[in-house]
């Protein structure tokens, strides 16, 4: 298989052309991507349902608003949490593929947590326990660790129910139909206060053509 450049940490943005009523207008946030595959969660699906209905523990560190995001199609019954640790963690990187997902609460929780831990090895001095890094200052949560462990360093926390999966080639075949944009992400991305308004903010900070798209109307026939 041809060798795959690596997206993770970075943000696919769904093009005005993408049919898929999953993705319309979503912000992706790619949390692995390699030649087995992609995943990632959306960023602009807030749902109705509190983080302290199904996560309790974990509502008080959840940024505003203080609900689970739909973060795909996939393993609806299962949740990821995305947190951004500020300062002080150099380099990016050194998160393995992790089946499923990274750490998911929920049935299997457990056992997919360990399985993890196995593939990652010892912790890295930098990172809190608790947390791993994906890209920069953005890590996946152990959801299944006390809280207290990260209260005192996150600066943001989302909880996604399910997640968006692509199979090998999949994600690359998309990108080659014009289904996505790929721009760099921004930490902020993570716990934006108005994740209705994500798709227009990412593409209006580009510095160029994509920054145009921007403007394009919800309904095209307005256009």
């Amino acid at each position: 298989m041809t060798e795959v450049s690596s997206l993770t940490g970075r943000l696919l943005v769904a093009t005005p052309a993408l049919a898929d009523p999953n993705f319309d207008r979503a912000v992706v946030l790619l949390l692995d991507h390699d030649e087995e595959g992609s995943l990632g969660v959306v960023l602009n699906r807030p749902t109705p349902v509190g983080v302290a209905d199904i996560l309790a523990p974990w509502a008080a560190l959840a940024g505003e608003p203080g609900v689970v995001f739909q973060g795909g199609p996939v393993s609806l019954d299962s949740a990821l949490g995305v947190a951004v640790v500020p300062g002080g963690l150099s380099g990016e990187g050194g998160v393995p593929p992790v089946d499923g997902g990274g750490w998911p609460a929920g049935e299997g929780a457990e056992t997919a947590g360990v399985q993890a831990a196995d593939r990652a090895g010892v912790q890295s001095g930098d990172e809190p326990l608790g947390w791993r890094r994906v890209h920069g200052a953005i890590g996946l949560v152990d959801l299944e660790a006390p809280p207290e462990l990260l209260a005192a360093v996150l600066g943001s926390l989302r909880i996604f129910a399910g997640y968006a999966g692509w199979g090998p080639g999949q994600l690359e075949d998309e990108l080659i139909e014009g289904a996505w944009y790929v721009v760099e992400s921004e930490p902020g991305d993570v716990s934006s206060p108005d994740p209705e308004q994500l798709w227009r903010a990412v593409l209006r900070r580009q510095r160029n053509e994509l920054a145009m798209v921007a403007t394009y109307p919800d309904d095209p026939s307005l256009n």
